[in-house]
């Protein structure tokens, strides 16, 4: 992976991360055990700490930065969706940052909330627990049920197994010209799980 150490501080990714060899990490970046960093995701700890604890999964694309002396923390199971941006700001633990979503300096997104695809949380903003805000500026819509809180959990473990599947099998290679005699479909327990859940 393109991993730079910027005046001597190194970024730290744990043994059992997977971190995509196209992600770039600089600086002050710490990735904790089990995270999963997808491809050109940009976590830039140039300025402030980026933190990710256990079974965080930051996805494609994704951008994390902060201000100086400012840390960017995302913590245990966060989920940051394709395309999100963080910046010096605070994802609590379970929570969910949908796809091509802002969180800004100084926001924090509560325990097992859900920012929806798209929202901007302002700088400065609390997003209460346990509760999904829209839009942008981002607002609450409502409170999350017990099944909505255990979904989302369930999709961030797949991001969890996706993780150890991807450190255990993915290598470079060329592609093929034309498509193998009976291709199997890459499916994985908990993704099948997932999608079982969604459809009933």
């Amino acid at each position: 992976m393109p991993c730079y150490s910027l005046e001597g501080v190194t970024p730290v990714v744990h043994p059992s991360a997977y971190v995509h060899p196209t992600a770039v990490l600089i600086g002050d970046v710490i990735v904790g055990p089990d995270c999963y960093i997808g491809p050109c995701a940009s976590l830039r700890g140039d300025f402030g700490r980026i933190v990710l604890h256990r079974g965080v999964n930051v996805q494609d694309t994704c951008v994390i930065h902060g201000f100086p002396n400012q840390d960017t923390l995302v913590e245990e199971n966060g989920h940051i969706g394709h395309g999100a941006v963080l910046h010096s700001c605070t994802v609590r633990r379970d929570a969910l940052v949908g796809m091509n979503a802002v969180v800004m300096d100084e926001a924090e997104v509560g325990e097992a909330a859900i920012v929806a695809a798209c929202a901007f949380v302002p700088a400065g903003k609390k997003v209460a627990p346990r509760t999904l805000v829209v839009g942008s500026p981002a607002r609450k819509l409502r409170d999350l049920t017990d099944e909505e809180v255990a979904w989302k959990l369930e999709g961030t473990r797949t991001y969890q197994e996706l993780a150890r599947r991807c450190m255990a099998s993915m290598v470079e290679v060329a592609p093929l010209t034309e498509i193998d005699a009976d291709r199997p479909r890459l499916q994985g327990s908990v993704v099948q799980s997932l999608i079982a859940t969604k459809r009933g």
